[in-house]
Formats: structure tokens, sequence, C-alpha cells
């Protein structure tokens, strides 16, 4: 999984690190260009997060850093090779806990630097892809962006553990503030690399990477494709090749893309133009204190704290922005579980149909709490509460809730005198009702306390 680190400038130069696809190659400089003479200087934030996210993953920090050269010759490396790191990761043997069970060692997490992007004229794909272009153009905005770069051990055995290997990843990046997780921008991109093994065997044989995968649905439907497809060429006793493909969306099918280079191709050495650095342990100490809590972490809290549901849990901590959201309404002094069933209905439904965030809503949590808080006083009810939610979301009454319930002359309704009345004018329009209801309808119980309800305006306290 390649991840663009959220730095300012690029991992060697001082060029923005700005996603502009509306200004190509605005975004550069001999550096990252590769021009004779210029010198690549390593960027700090792309070292703290690295370490960051490496930490996270419950890697090992290496305590030296050294940086490798990769050679390659490829239209979109303006250098003809790549700064990367090879033999000495700055992080390595981790795990990341999924979050319906089962761990994914990660047997490295190394720092580089981006590609250009390539952009594929009169593709057959309306994505874009190299399938069918006649001819592309390079930006190089993007070469030079840094990258960490984060390879896992083979413990995937289903495109959808693959998926659900990718999902926690992009929800840790966010959560850490190391990366923003955008599939659709390029910020994240994974690549599988698929390899069978005969049953009772602990061999894995030839490995096929997969590329062009824009999605998680993408990463599930192409492993799976190519499981299958590499079953069936060893059953028909062919072979598999070690070779990269394409996964075509739209036609659900890998095409070959080129035959796998080997390590040997890359004629890996060290990078001359950047002397070997130590890390300090204080440094490592400080940037790990930093972390802020990790979703598997927020989730064990969920359960044992609020006693949500998994389902519940599951969506509140998808978002770190919406988990915020919940704890800080909690804090004002809600039920856990009333404000979850509220954010993930109501507020949910508003923020999706609006398509906005999070962090854009005008409803704070104080508010919502104060809402929560007067359904369980007794002075407002849940009905009540719907039909105040609407000014609330849109920002249109300023004032406490409480204010708005009293302008509104919402207060519920709990004196059984009261309720009396609005229930015998019911009874007094409904004679007929009245004869069924006690000929033994007695399901007609329902419509008389609704209709009790109307009358009051929904005023009324239905317990």
């Amino acid at each position: 999984i390649h991840v663009q680190l959220l730095t300012n400038s690029k991992a060697y130069c001082s060029c923005k690190s700005l996603y502009a696809p509306n200004e190509p190659n605005s975004n550069v400089c001999p550096v990252c260009m590769g021009e004779p003479g210029a010198l690549p200087v390593p960027n700090r934030k792309v070292i703290e997060l690295a370490a960051k996210t490496a930490l996270a993953l419950n890697c090992k920090i290496s305590d030296s850093l050294k940086w490798d050269r990769k050679n390659y010759f490829y239209p979109d490396t303006p250098k003809n090779y790549q700064i990367t790191q090879y033999d000495n990761p700055i992080g390595s043997n981790g795990t990341v806990q999924l979050p319906f069970g089962g761990k994914v060692g990660i047997q490295r997490l190394h720092m580089e630097e981006d590609s250009a992007k390539m952009n594929h004229q009169n593709s057959e794909s309306s994505s874009g892809s190299l399938s069918g272009s006649l001819y592309s153009l390079i930006d190089f905005n993007r070469a030079g962006i840094p990258l960490a770069e984060i390879v896992s051990e083979p413990d995937i055995t289903s495109g959808l553990s693959a998926a659900e290997y990718g999902k926690e990843l992009q929800r840790i990046l966010r959560y850490i503030g190391a990366s923003d997780g955008n599939m659709a921008e390029g910020s994240m991109r994974l690549d599988v690399n698929v390899s069978i093994r005969e049953k009772g065997s602990n061999e894995l044989r030839n490995k096929v990477e997969l590329k062009n995968l824009n999605s998680f649905r993408a990463v599930q439907e192409s492993t799976d494709h190519e499981i299958i497809r590499q079953a069936k060429l060893y059953e028909e006793g062919q072979r598999v090749r070690q070779e990269t493909r394409l996964w075509d969306d739209k036609a659900k099918v890998s095409k070959i893309m080129r035959v796998k280079e080997g390590e040997s191709d890359y004629r890996y050495f060290p990078e001359p133009d950047i002397p070997a650095m130590k890390l300090p342990k204080e440094v490592v100490k400080k940037w790990k204190s930093e972390l802020s809590e990790l979703p598997s972490e927020k989730r064990s809290r969920y359960k044992a704290e609020f006693g949500l549901s998994d389902a519940d849990i599951e969506i509140l901590t998808d978002d770190k922005d919406l988990s915020s959201y919940f704890e800080s309404t909690v804090e004002f002094g809600s039920d856990p579980k009333e404000v979850s069933k509220w954010l993930l209905g109501d507020v949910s439904g508003y923020i999706n149909s609006n398509r906005i965030q999070v962090k854009d809503l005008r409803l704070t949590p104080e508010r919502l709490s104060e809402l929560i808080v007067l359904i369980k006083s007794k002075k407002i009810s849940g009905k009540i509460a719907k039909e105040l939610l609407p000014e609330l979301l849109n920002g249109s009454f300023d004032g406490t809730v409480a204010e708005l319930v009293r302008e509104k002359g919402m207060e519920l309704i709990t004196d059984e005198k009261v309720i009396e009345t609005f229930a015998r004018e019911v009874i007094g329009k409904n004679s007929n009702k009245v004869s069924e209801y006690r000929s033994g309808k007695t399901k007609l119980l329902g419509f008389f306390a609704g209709q009790t309800l109307a009358v009051s305006n929904n005023r009324a306290d239905p317990e």
C-alpha cells in the first residue's frame, strides 16, 4: 500500500505537495525533476509522519535512517530512479488488528517518493486507464510527493480480508493525521500481490501483482478473481508467471501489464546525496506520545464503557470526526446509547442527504445533548424532538433547545386531566370505532392513542 503523507512540501525539495489536477506541471523544480547537479534534502515532517504511522502499526522503529536508489526507466520517473529505503526501513515487524477479528502482520514500512501522474488519453475506460489509450500526458506535480509504502505479511486469505485490511489502515492513517487516505485522488493506492499454494503446503508459488485498484470493492473483487485464475492455470498444468496485471473494473478481469521485475533489475545502492543519520530514541518517544487513540482501541473502549452494539461501534469509529462528535455529546451528560441512536439515525440522514461532513454540522454536540436530555426529563417527546431537529440542524435558531421549545409552544403535556380531555374528544368523534373496540377489536387502542396525540399536536405524553 502506498500512502501520500500530509506534508506541505515534497519529500526532498521545497515544492508544494498540493494536489492540483487543473494546473499540471506547476509545482516542480530542478530537484524533483531530476536536473543535473540538483541535491535532495530530506523533509523532517516526512520522517515524523512515517515514524508515527509505523508506531501506530506496532512496528519496531529503526534507530538509524538510510536512503537508497531504486533504478528503473519509466516515463513518469523524471530522475530514472526513485529515492527510497531498501535494506533498512524506518519501521518493521508490526501488526494490524482487524475489526472483525484476526491480525495482519506488517513486514515493513519505508519512506520513498511518488512518481508523476500519467493521464491516459482516449482510453476505452471512462476512468482514463492505460487499457486502450492512444497516448499519455504526464503531470509532474506528483513527482517527489512523499510516500510511505506499507508491506504486509502473507496473512490475508481472501478478497474480503484484503479489503478490510485496507479500510482499517485508512482509518489509522486518518486518525493520526498522517494521510487523508483519499483513494479517488490517489493519496492511498493499494496493490495486491496474490500467490497460492497447494493444500497442506507452506510454500507459496509465483506472485502476481494487481494494480489499478481504485476502491476497496475493486480490491476484494480483483483478489478473489486472481485466486481463481491462478488455481485454474495450475489445475490445467500451466505455469503462473511473476507479472503485473491491471484490473479492469468494468469487465471484472485482470489484463497483463508487464512481466514483474526482480530486485536485481532495480540495481539498488545507497543514495549518495543523502547521508545516513541517527533517529534519537527521545524523539521517537515524543512522537509516540502524540498519537491519538487508534480505531481498535476506541472500539474496545466503546464496548466496555458505553455498551454499544458492534454495528453501532463500527459506524461511529469509522470516521474520527463522527466519533469525536459522539464523545463530545456524551460529555454534556447524554446517555451514550441515545446519542448513538440520534447520530446514526436522523443526524446521519441529514449529513448524507445534504452531502456534507460532520465538521460542517451547525448542530453542536451541546445542543444535541440538550435535546436528548429534554426527552429523558419528559419536557418533550421523541416526536417533538424530530420536529425541532431541522431548525437545529440548519442553524436557523440561535438560542438553546429549551428556548426553541418555549417559542413554539411544544412543551410535553403530562397532566393526565388535560390528556383525558383530548381522549374524550377523540372518543366522541369516533363512536363506530368505540363500538368495534368494545366488541373485541383491541388493536384499535393504537388508533385512539394516535388520534389523541394528533389532537394535542403531538404534545401529549404517549406514556
